[in-house]
């Protein structure tokens, strides 16, 4: 099986009514990105879009070749150990790692170890993969 050839990899804290300043103090890190409900996002094209409700992320550098536990010790990297507050977090909102994964072949593998899913799992944070297939990302 091939290596994987390039993975993205943020973490998300998601709800109606998260307070992107009161996640930062509990984590004790600024976010990569962070909005509020009714915040406004606009694109280049000229459309936009309005916030469902708060959202708070740290984006990792993409990596190439794959490397997911790097990017997991990466985002968690400076941010607080204290178990509860991960677990009043996961309680409130829902607290997601999006992971992309891209193939260059059809059989590609990536090995996530016992520590970054121990790390992922005392957080009560969720593994969300995105799996695209071997074009490239244009969709071509």
């Amino acid at each position: 099986m091939a290596k994987l050839r390039r993975s993205s990899c943020a973490r998300r804290i998601m709800g109606e009514n998260l307070d992107s300043d009161e996640v930062t103090q509990l984590l004790d890190k600024l976010p990569t990105k962070a909005e509020r409900k009714g915040d406004r996002t606009d694109y280049p094209s000229g459309r936009f879009k309005i916030a469902w409700g708060g959202m708070w992320r740290i984006i990792a550098e993409r990596r190439e070749p794959g490397d997911l536990d790097g990017q997991v010790a990466e985002i968690l990297a400076g941010t607080t150990e204290d178990l509860a507050v991960w677990r009043d977090l996961s309680f409130r909102f829902e607290v997601q790692m999006f992971v992309g994964l891209f193939l260059e072949e059809r059989n590609e593998g990536l090995y996530i170890s016992r520590e970054a899913t121990a790390l992922l799992g005392a957080r009560g944070i969720a593994l969300d993969l995105d799996i695209q297939d071997g074009r490239d990302d244009s969709g071509r």
